[in-house]
């Protein structure tokens, strides 16, 4: 008996081995199929304005007179149609708790001085407490962190992955927490305050100097003017912090980030690193490795500061992180912070602004980030395009310039940071976004995110008090207009939408479901440009072509900026393209996968190829070769 055994075990050995020695097949099941990474969608949505139905919006208005959205508006009735617009993560902008001019002192919450805070409802990229929530986004103040913690959970029973920000590189000027984890201490808590720099300091100080508001220019006063028994023009900090833009000044300009200070991360005033860096080559190592490579070193206190903060938010469900100008912090950091994430939760979606293109791959390989902003690269060069003084050509080299790290680089139309399309100083109309959102959706395997309100063509017309209109305000109370009628009482079921709008977000939903599905666009990718303008009779830079494809499917993409003029031409697909198809001589119907009301014929022949393109001002095509 025994012996049998020791046969079915040699013959089951002898199975596994030859079974190694065999070339591997890949073979496509359904259920393989079915769990084949897809594109993903980002919704930014400004926490604070998204529920807001008052419509008010008067400058410099406070809380009771213009109102404030709250976690508790994005209902199981919201978060569906969110989800339904073809989004699969949510950024909630502006959760850590920030310096807001709203008396909250009855709570054990400091208040905050108008002196520096910007605008009424202060920015989110000024956080006082990292271990707690804003307040003016609870119903029940008390409860404030449980209310978020129950949003996370709602998110989650949508389908949708939380995300919020993290800025590691400054926080508010008078940091101060109300619930710090127990082996926790506030950020200066411990610093030596004598000296200019220490390692593990957390501010850098003007010793014997104490801190001054600047001085206001061009008739700006804190809060439009308003008689406020804080806003006196001073703020009591001894000895002065650096601000966090890196102003050393001890009275910053009006135009630095002075509502808030830098974060020493051991790279004293000479830009010497007290800190190990990394191997040489280590760029190329997993999260581990870098785990790994921390584990028993010394780091400065910001570090341990900042992943304890990471830590906690991904221990209560959240999904990932939006870095604030991560590029101002040093990529060493990164490294330690995000490996030590990883570990915790190895999906975690991990975003940073990084505006300096030859920063990118350092902030990918070595700091370990899954996406950088494509910001100064394809956003500003289709930007151009859309304002009708840029053109298409510029865009393929963009593509080929960032090809070894395009999945990593999230594209985006529109964010809290930037001016909306339908803004005058931008397009002034957002239907000038449906083709350019088609390409920055389709051109890459990379992330699409959408700024809540995007999908309806918002003007951004308001003038809230700090800051221009153009851009919907985050220092301010208020409300976003188109977005209120899609919200339509709290029904979010656009109600009270114009026409025009319901027709923008039916293209935004049909655009951003296909990308989330679609096979192809996390394939590859093949520029029509440079080809067609060689050996097509009429091919102008108001068009941009481009091929995606996969074993199971096939695309042509091809987008019309023009706002005026129909284009008719022939398509041609260049010999080393049919062939990478795998197209045999022969008629192929393409069909627009967008609104299925256009088709054509692509003709092979020879190894060549050519498809009729008639397409309107503005309009864009995702055809499929049946």
């Amino acid at each position: 008996m025994r012996s049998k055994y020791i046969i079915a075990l040699i013959l089951l050995v002898s199975l596994v081995f030859s079974c190694k020695n065999e070339p591997k097949q890949t073979i496509k099941t359904e259920e393989t199929k079915s769990v084949m990474k897809k594109k993903e969608v980002v919704y930014q949505v400004f926490t604070r304005l998204f529920g807001n139905t008052n419509t008010n919006n008067k400058p410099w208005g406070t809380l009771e007179e213009n109102g404030v959205g709250k976690f508790n508006d994005f209902t199981d009735k919201a978060l569906a149609e969110i989800k339904d617009l073809g989004v699969t993560h949510i950024w909630y902008t502006g959760v850590p708790h920030h310096d807001v001019i709203t008396d909250y002192t009855k709570y054990g919450i400091s208040n905050d001085d108008p002196d520096i805070v910007k605008g009424r409802a202060g920015s989110p990229y000024a956080v006082k407490d990292y271990y707690n929530v804003n307040p003016d986004l609870a119903e029940n103040v008390e409860n404030r962190l449980q209310e978020f913690e129950t949003l996370i959970e709602r998110s989650h029973n949508a389908g949708l992955k939380v995300l919020i920000d993290i800025v590691p590189n400054h926080v508010a000027r008078n940091y101060q927490s109300l619930t710090n984890p127990e082996g926790t201490t506030d950020f200066g808590a411990d610093d030596d305050k004598t000296v200019t720099y220490a390692v593990n300091n957390n501010f850098y100080y003007n010793p014997g100097e104490p801190f001054k508001v600047p001085n206001w220019e061009n008739g700006y006063q804190p809060l439009g003017g308003e008689n406020h028994t804080i806003a006196d023009s001073k703020f009591e900090e001894i000895p002065a912090k650096w601000t966090g833009n890196g102003s050393r000044a001890s009275q910053p300009d009006m135009n630095d980030w002075y509502e808030t200070v830098k974060v020493n991360y051991g790279i004293n005033p000479d830009d010497k690193k007290d800190f190990d860096e990394l191997p040489e080559g280590f760029d190329n190592e997993d999260y581990n490795a870098h785990y790994n490579f921390w584990k028993n070193k010394t780091v400065p206190s910001s570090w341990v500061k900042f992943k304890d903060i990471a830590l906690y938010w991904t221990a209560k469900g959240v999904d990932g992180f939006r870095f604030d100008m991560a590029e101002m912090v040093p990529v060493e950091f990164w490294s330690y912070m995000n490996s030590h994430i990883k570990m915790q939760n190895p999906d975690a979606f991990l975003l940073a602004e990084v505006y300096q293109p030859h920063l990118y791959r350092d902030y990918i390989k070595k700091g370990k980030m899954d996406y950088l902003y494509d910001k100064v690269q394809l956003y500003d060069t289709i930007k151009h395009v859309m304002q009708g003084h840029g053109s298409t050509y510029n865009i393929p080299p963009i593509q080929e310039d960032l090809k070894d790290i395009e999945h990593h680089m999230l594209h985006f139309l529109e964010n809290h940071d930037e001016q909306r399309i339908a803004s005058p100083d931008f397009a002034g109309n957002a239907e000038k976004g449906k083709p350019a959102m088609v390409v920055s959706a389709t051109i890459s395997t990379s992330p699409t995110m959408v700024y809540f309100g995007q999908e309806f063509g918002e003007k951004a017309e308001e003038d809230l008090g700090f800051g221009d209109p153009t851009r919907t305000s985050i220092f301010d109370y208020g409300s976003v207009p188109s977005v209120v009628r899609w919200v339509n009482n709290k029904q979010f079921d656009g109600g009270q939408s114009t026409e025009d709008e319901k027709v923008l977000r039916d293209f935004y939903k049909r655009l951003l479901n296909f990308t989330i599905t679609s096979e192809a666009l996390m394939g590859d990718y093949q520029d029509l440009q440079h080809y067609n303008q060689q050996h097509t009779e009429w091919y102008n830079d108001k068009v941009l072509s481009f091929a995606r494809w996969s074993e199971d499917e096939k695309l042509i993409v091809i987008s019309n900026f023009n706002a005026e003029n129909t284009y008719g031409f022939e398509l041609q697909l260049p010999e080393d393209l049919v062939s990478k198809l795998e197209l045999k001589d022969g008629d192929y119907q393409v069909e627009d996968q967008l609104y299925n009301n256009y088709t054509s014929t692509l003709k092979v022949e020879n190894g060549k190829a050519q498809v009729r393109i008639d397409i309107k001002p503005l309009e864009s095509f995702i055809l499929k070769i049946k």
